[in-house]
């Protein structure tokens, strides 16, 4: 035989467990409840989005012009731009982004340095 009122006492107690399982519950003012130590177990998440991504995309970029510009040389480096300048389009893009700005110039001059 079912009894009615157990089954309702189990399904209350099973939603209250899910409560406190998902951080729920009764918290009285000025008191430390599970909000508090749920806090100091995981720390805050911050949001980065889009921009994390595209400046580790950049340094990436600096970091291999500045490598490449380090070990063949300055002079061999505008040569070889020069010459996918002169190629064809996609060639023209790829000498406009690795064309030696000066943070590369800069970045380069300290690995040389480490280097040598």
């Amino acid at each position: 035989m079912v009894d009615r009122n157990m089954q309702r006492f189990y399904g209350r107690l099973g939603r209250i467990e899910r409560i406190h399982e998902a951080g729920g519950g009764f918290e009285a003012e000025g008191t430390l409840g599970m909000s508090y130590y749920n806090r100091l177990k995981r720390p805050a998440r911050r949001r980065l989005g889009l921009f994390a991504p595209l400046v580790m995309v950049l340094v990436a970029v600096v970091v291999i012009k500045a490598t490449v510009h380090t070990v063949i040389g300055p002079d061999l480096y505008q040569e070889r731009i020069a010459a996918l300048r002169d190629g064809t389009a996609v060639g023209a893009a790829g000498a406009y982004v690795l064309q030696a700005d000066p943070l590369t110039v800069a970045v380069s001059d300290g690995l040389r340095a480490l280097i040598h």
